[in-house]
């Protein structure tokens, strides 16, 4: 495995890679992570066709004034873990954008939330249009959010 960087990818070499191969670039650290992923720091871990996994420890830099980490945190995590699984499951030459999600919070995520794990699983994927869930869990698998999302498939 090679040690994760930050960046981006470029259209050219995005095109020329299927969804999944994309995926695992970034899980191996062939490929960069968004600057995103450094800011929030959180990283992809696992990709395999139509599921991706990205984990976290939240900090006390991601607090809102009433003391619990950000929604944006954990919105974040699960609009990448959905929207990379549905570009996991697209063909070379095709991409992906969320259209939409939706999320709902069971359980306030905190610095002593320890660890989190967002991961999207794929529900379809036709030629314009890709559904997935994800789910954020605790280290115990307590659920502490969960989400749907709508993405558009495009041609590169």
């Amino acid at each position: 495995m090679t040690e994760k960087h930050y960046g981006i990818v470029s259209p050219a070499n995005q095109a020329n890679l299927g969804g999944l191969e994309f995926v695992q670039g970034l899980v191996s650290g062939a490929l960069p992570l968004n600057s995103m992923a450094r800011t929030l720091g959180y990283d992809i871990v696992e990709a395999a066709p139509g599921k991706v996994v990205v984990t976290a420890t939240p900090t006390v830099t991601l607090l809102n004034p009433a003391g619990t980490v950000h929604g944006g945190f954990a919105a974040t995590l699960l609009d990448s873990c959905m929207g990379l699984a549905v570009w996991s499951a697209t063909d070379k030459g095709f991409g992906s954008t969320t259209l939409e999600f939706k999320i709902s919070f069971l359980r306030p995520v905190t610095p002593d939330t320890g660890l989190v794990r967002a991961e999207g699983s794929v529900l379809a994927v036709g030629r314009r249009v890709g559904t997935a869930e994800g789910r954020l869990t605790d280290v115990k698998g307590r659920l502490l959010v969960h989400a749907t999302t709508t993405c558009l498939i495009f041609e590169r």
